[in-house]
């Protein structure tokens, strides 16, 4: 739990630092080179771990990948368009998301807690969100769909990972994202960083907000359950809110207070759920 607490801080502390570097460097080329470094660096240091996944693991490696990266694209793109702390809220639905996914698709029950918790998150994504009588905001949209595949990431982790494989699994997950970014990348060039302080962000989002948050992800999924791995990371929009506020020079504003307090309660409420046993997922094995 602790390992994922620190994770979720190490997401949180990229959502303004992301901001600034896609203004000077295109959403696939950043993501390209971010994940390029961050599976180079995880296969340096065991480069035999991918060579004794089984070939269904590679494959479930790389389906993995893409989801990721696609909510990584998304979520990017969306960071373009609206304030960090806003987007490290609307991020954080897939925390609602996960537990409802799992009932629709593994077939688990879905309380009223989750139906309850579904609909304080809608009324915290409407105060941070809608401007007057516009619809969604663009990049909050993309932010939102974005959350809908880290939802799918985390039920597909939950149910493919296993501890002895979590080393290989994290640097197929990042070398497939680093493909299909490259690839989206291509057709203009790649894009690279132009000084040493954009380089720098992109080596800390690589290291340890990627790889190293995807290797304890890993780790952790093969030993907890999808939703109550979910529950745990409500803490990202809490750290992205507060290092945008400390670092980011965002100011908070009362519709920030408000929305992002629906968000988290609606967040708590999943959890609270699950300790008094409206969750019925049976967890999946740890590794022997």
């Amino acid at each position: 739990m602790i390992a994922l607490v620190g994770v979720t801080a190490a997401w949180g502390s990229t959502f303004f630092l992301i901001r600034d570097l896609v203004a000077h460097v295109p959403v696939p080329d950043f993501l390209a080179v971010r994940f390029a470094i961050a599976a180079l660096a995880l296969a340096a240091l065991r480069p035999r771990a991918v060579a004794r996944l089984s070939r269904r693991a590679r494959i479930d490696g790389c389906v993995l990948g893409a989801l990721y990266g696609l909510a990584q694209i998304l979520q990017t793109a969306g960071l373009q368009h609206t304030h960090a702390a806003v987007s490290g809220f609307v991020t954080g639905t897939y925390v609602v998301m996960t537990p409802l996914l799992a009932g629709l698709v593994l077939r688990q029950h879905v309380g009223g807690w989750a139906w309850t918790a579904v609909g304080l998150s809608t009324a915290g994504l409407a105060v941070l969100s809608l401007h007057g009588l516009a619809p969604l905001g663009y990049g909050e949209a993309l932010t939102l769909a974005s959350a809908l595949f880290y939802a799918v990431h985390i039920l597909a982790l939950g149910q493919w990972a296993v501890g002895r494989d979590a080393y290989g699994l994290a640097v197929v997950q990042m070398a497939t994202i680093a493909v299909i970014c490259g690839a989206a990348a291509a057709p203009g060039g790649v894009t690279l960083p132009s000084d040493a302080a954009d380089w720098a962000g992109v080596v800390y989002t690589a290291l340890v907000a990627g790889a190293l948050a995807m290797l304890v992800q890993t780790w952790a999924q093969a030993r907890m359950t999808a939703t109550r791995a979910a529950v745990i990371m409500t803490m990202e929009p809490v750290f992205a809110g507060l290092f945008a506020v400390l670092l980011g020079g965002e100011q908070v504003t009362a519709r920030l207070a408000v929305g992002g307090a629906l968000v988290l309660a609606a967040m708590y409420l999943a959890e609270l759920g699950l300790r008094h046993g409206a969750d019925a997922e049976v967890a999946h094995p740890s590794a022997p």
